[in-house]
């Protein structure tokens, strides 16, 4: 549905270098990755905002690369929603038939359609002043969507909305994608949207491509440190590897499998490590004495610090597990995670 081949941008002292997606019709696709690592950019020459200096784009198989926005069959909504404040809100939503021609007939029922699966039918007489951060955003949502785009690009729509507004998008997007056909590409910082809203997904850093795939894939197999650490797996060490052993400053840690290289990087989830006062009769092939060395608390888990020899460790505990274990500063536990859990590359 989407292909993107080579693209390079050159902005100045930014660039986004040999980007290639390929994303699949009516999918659900999230762009990943921190402030300043190129998301925006890159949704901004998909729908023609930004010049590129190299490379093509595709929408269902055409070309888009040279075209005019308003030919690319494209929409995109932004995270401060960019509504027009003297305008109402049904002249809002209407606003892109000025320039995408549409039966009068299936106008209306696309409209209708619309203002009523986004709970929108009280609010169209009025103008945006005043209207709640939820409302403005699904007023956007409803105005992109007016012109049947094949292609719905969405730039930190959740960001700058409080939690009760958040998951009430975030229901409406998932609404909206399973009842229409159009392919979804969204822009977040924010992993945890992420994983409840797409398929699959890519993370960027710095103008690149760290890595594209299932989330599952990206959250429990990470190809990189920076992907590893963005994703929450806050265990992230350098290791020798020798035999089936992960060894980091003189600690060996079973992995259950003989990687291909002699040494890189092992990263295991906090969630992953178990605590316990005696050794577990359990599958666990790694288990260590270690030291409490801080206790921070997390909503609604606490985090852990864990001495290992030299090595500090993470652990995300629930705050009953934290009272019936003791745990504090000071304290000796036995500290245990599967073979499975750890991963290398």
């Amino acid at each position: 549905m989407i292909k993107i081949e080579n693209l390079n941008i050159h902005l100045g002292k930014f660039n986004l270098r040999d980007i290639n997606l390929n994303i699949e019709e009516n999918e659900f696709f999230i762009l990943m990755g921190p402030t300043g690592a190129g998301k925006t950019v890159l949704l901004e020459a998909i729908v023609g905002l930004i010049p590129i200096t190299s490379g093509s784009m595709s929408v269902k198989n055409m070309d888009i690369t040279e075209l005019p926005p308003e030919k690319r069959g494209v929409g995109i909504v932004y995270q401060d929603h960019s509504l027009f404040p003297h305008l109402t809100v049904l002249d809002n939503i209407t606003y892109g038939l000025h320039f995408h021609k549409m039966d009068k007939g299936q106008a209306e029922k696309k409209l209708n359609g619309l203002v009523e699966d986004l709970n929108l039918s009280h609010l169209l007489k009025r103008i945006p002043l005043n209207l709640s951060g939820g409302e403005l955003q699904r007023i956007a949502l409803a105005r992109a969507l007016m012109v049947n785009p094949r292609v719905l690009l969405l730039d930190e729509p959740l960001s700058s909305l409080d939690t009760a507004f958040r998951e009430e998008i975030r229901a409406s997007l998932k609404r909206l994608h399973k009842d229409s056909n159009v392919t979804f590409l969204m822009v977040t910082h924010d992993f945890a949207e992420a994983l409840s809203l797409a398929d699959r997904a890519a993370v960027m850093n710095n103008g690149i491509i760290e890595q594209t795939g299932s989330m599952e894939d990206i959250f429990q197999r990470p190809d990189s440190t920076f992907v590893a650490d963005f994703v929450g797996m806050k265990n992230l060490f350098a290791a020798q590897f020798h035999d089936t052993k992960a060894i980091i400053d003189n600690i060996e840690i079973e992995l259950g499998r003989k990687p291909a290289n002699s040494h890189g990087y092992i990263a295991i989830r906090p969630e992953d490590i178990v605590l316990s006062k005696e050794k577990l009769a359990s599958s666990m092939r790694n288990s260590f004495k270690s030291n409490v060395t801080g206790v921070s608390d997390k909503g609604l888990y606490y985090e852990v610090d864990l001495m290992v020899k030299k090595v500090t460790f993470k652990s995300l505990i629930t705050k009953s597990s934290l009272f019936e274990l003791g745990i504090r500063e000071g304290i000796e536990v036995l500290l245990s995670f599967k073979s499975t859990a750890v991963h290398n590359f």
